[in-house]
């Protein structure tokens, strides 16, 4: 990916929140950015990366993997949790990213670039699942939470 994204920005004590620009939100934390080729690049936001830990494992399904919209397309550890990620598409797997095998921390250092974690051939005769949030409705979710979770302490 050559130029990064641009980004809405926010500090909430321990958290500096950052949301691209360029791609669609699912509420847990999932991206979704069009590749313009009929593909859709997968990642997890900056807010759902730092609020999970730091990433010891990630299992992508493979590639040739078809996906309807909420089915769980990742797996990954962390040192507080291990959960499973739903597919905000629908369609094929079609790359997974080589590198979160050997480099799991790249989710943590970048997760908007080389941290991405798969890449779907999108179906588009299939429905959708729930409609994704853009950048600024995302980025006002993750301030509440970011809120919530401070004021909770």
């Amino acid at each position: 990916m050559t130029d990064g994204p641009d980004y809405l920005e926010a500090r909430i004590d321990k958290f500096i929140l950052r949301v691209a620009r360029d791609r669609a939100y699912t509420a847990e934390g999932v991206w979704s950015r069009e590749d313009g080729d009929g593909t859709a690049r997968l990642g997890v936001s900056d807010f759902l990366q730092q609020s999970s830990g730091d990433v010891t494992f990630a299992t992508v399904r493979p590639a040739g993997t078809r996906l309807a919209p909420g089915d769980p397309f990742v797996s990954y550890e962390t040192i507080k949790i291990v959960t499973e990620l739903a597919s905000p598409v629908a369609g094929t797997i079609v790359q997974v990213n080589p590198e979160l095998a050997l480099a799991p921390e790249r989710i943590n250092q970048d997760p908007y670039g080389a941290g991405w974690l798969a890449r779907v051939a999108v179906d588009p005769a299939t429905p959708g699942g729930p409609p994704l949030l853009d950048p600024p409705a995302y980025f006002e979710l993750m301030v509440r939470r970011a809120e919530e979770e401070v004021g909770g302490r």
